[in-house]
């Protein structure tokens, strides 16, 4: 009840942010909704396809866990602690709002995936949707059910845990994921020399690749950061190589996972008409999957900057109090997002290099 009351009483762009997940979950819904009727439709392939389709639910849930940690709930005011709301019940309650958006996704994804295959009233769309999703065969609904009912899991438990307490300090620095990440990135890229083109191993091996871009962004962002500062620095170069570093574990991995997204566009572009089914394994519902997780991919960037405006107020109402001129503020803000997204674009050219010359050996 908490939980749900701390929901309605949010701001409106709060409310936003959680519709927003919601959409997320409701597109994941209907992809999983879409694969099993496929599974049941034709069998072979049916585990690759499923690989393919947990990528938009980790990008959902990546995007969830970064609107949870936005979330001003998770932030009460002082003192509520001998109220019994600590740093557990706030994790919880970040949980447990996160599974309800979710839910409310994953409700809307059966309702439409119903509603088009005529099971509701009537097909729509002159029974445009009735073929492709196979509505002369009858849905699972204990496999349907327990399909939707990934995403509010996966996410409100990886929410708890992120928002779970840590000691003080207890971070890693930036750069101790950079060699994970490297070591990851090049096990993709083996999978995907010696992968079949409609085998397990080529989802498995961008999977590697994203987690391993993952892990090396906030060694990337950290290191643009030094760049940025580099070379007899002044005001606004300091301003905005420090910030990039103080920022670097909370901004680098949805960085790196944008980079990820961003190798993949490259890669589909330069394979396009000689790729065959390994660049369309969800089928015709390949493109809006790849733009699902492309929009959950940046909206998470996003989410984490807005993340790291609010963990930099009392800093920024510091320099404003010394008599900091706010365009000085507002000129290294743009400066930090310039330096991101310029590594972010070399980073992804890279890789999609890289992935091109694996797929096409």
């Amino acid at each position: 009840m908490l939980a749900l009351r701390l929901v309605r009483g949010s701001r409106p762009l709060v409310q936003l942010r959680r519709l927003l997940v919601a959409g997320a979950s409701a597109g994941c819904g209907f992809l999983l909704l879409y694969v099993l009727e496929e599974a049941m439709a034709r069998p072979a392939g049916s585990f690759h396809r499923l690989l393919w389709a947990l990528v938009p639910l980790a990008a959902t849930v990546q995007f969830a866990v970064a609107v949870a940690r936005t979330d001003p709930a998770t932030r009460p005011p002082e003192g509520f602690d001998a109220a019994g709301l600590g740093p557990v019940r706030l994790a919880l309650v970040a949980a447990v709002s996160t599974a309800v958006a979710c839910a409310l996704g994953s409700a809307l994804a059966l309702a439409a995936f119903l509603h088009l295959r005529g099971d509701l009233a009537g097909l729509p769309f002159d029974g445009a949707g009735a073929g492709l999703l196979h509505a002369d065969r009858p849905l699972p609904v204990a496999a349907a059910l327990t399909l939707l009912a990934l995403t509010p899991l996966t996410a409100s438990l990886a929410t708890a845990l992120a928002l779970r307490p840590r000691p003080p300090h207890s971070g890693l620095a930036p750069q101790t994921g950079v060699p994970w990440g490297v070591a990851l990135t090049a096990c993709g890229l083996a999978a995907l020399a010696y992968a079949r083109p409609a085998g397990a191993a080529v989802p498995a091996g961008c999977v590697l690749i994203g987690v391993g871009l993952a892990l090396a962004g906030p060694g990337l962002a950290y290191a643009c950061g030094t760049l940025v500062q580099a070379v007899r620095p002044g005001v606004l170069r300091l301003l905005a190589g420090r910030g990039l570093q103080e920022e670097a574990s909370r901004l680098g991995r949805p960085l790196g996972m944008l980079s990820a997204v961003g190798a993949g566009a490259l890669t589909a572009l330069a394979l396009r008409g000689q790729g065959g089914e390994s660049l369309v394994p969800l089928g015709p519902l390949t493109g809006p999957a790849a733009a699902l997780v492309a929009l959950c991919a940046a909206a998470t960037l996003l989410t984490s900057a807005v993340e790291s405006r609010q963990a930099r107020s009392a800093s920024r109402e510091a320099l404003l109090g010394l008599g900091t001129p706010g365009t000085v503020l507002r000129t290294a803000a743009t400066l930090r997002a310039v330096a991101l997204l310029a590594a972010a674009g070399g980073l992804s050219w890279g890789v999609a290099q890289l992935t091109s010359m694996a797929l096409t050996r």
